[in-house]
């Protein structure tokens, strides 16, 4: 009933072949298909990429402003460093699956909005990249032109962190 099996395959409970380990079996799909699953493959891969990059573009400009609204909290109510270890305590005990509220991640979120006081800057640069890339310019370059520069340029270059601060 299944006639020869190709290397790779297997016969299923119906005795037709089932996808081997080697992948799907092409040999009697119609001849568009594999460039109609090339296609298909290229799209999904280019979209997870755009929603990855999306979902960090967002956490950036939240920790922008998180840091923007403890900035104006300690000017306005004169808090010190307890209250940001207080609120990290509270962040993380009303979000424990989220990471990034860390009593020194807030501090990196106060700096970094210390630091890019215009929002279309942040939007248009910083946001684009990773956070451990703005918590390096942050550390490394103490020049608000420079720093710009530094953003600017690992953006175009698809720059590493690790590459920025060697």
């Amino acid at each position: 009933m299944g006639g020869k099996k190709k290397k790779g395959q297997t016969a299923g409970k119906t005795g037709r072949p089932t996808v081997g380990k080697s992948g799907p079996i092409l040999s009697k799909m119609p001849a568009g298909y594999p460039g109609f699953l090339a296609d298909l493959s290229r799209r999904i891969a280019r979209e997870r990429v755009r929603a990855v990059l999306a979902a960090n573009s967002a956490m950036v400009m939240l920790y922008w402003e998180i840091g923007r609204a403890i900035l104006v909290n300690q000017e306005k109510e004169g808090w010190g460093a307890k209250v940001v270890d207080r609120l990290s305590r509270d962040l993380k005990g009303a979000f424990p699956q989220m990471g990034g509220l860390s009593f020194r991640n807030l501090m990196y979120t106060r700096q970094f909005a210390e630091t890019w006081q215009d929002p279309s800057i942040v939007q248009r640069t910083a946001a684009q990249l990773p956070w451990r890339i703005n918590q390096a310019l942050l550390d490394k370059v103490d020049d608000p032109d420079l720093r710009l520069w530094y953003a600017e340029k690992a953006l175009e270059s698809g720059m590493s962190r690790d590459m920025l601060v060697t």
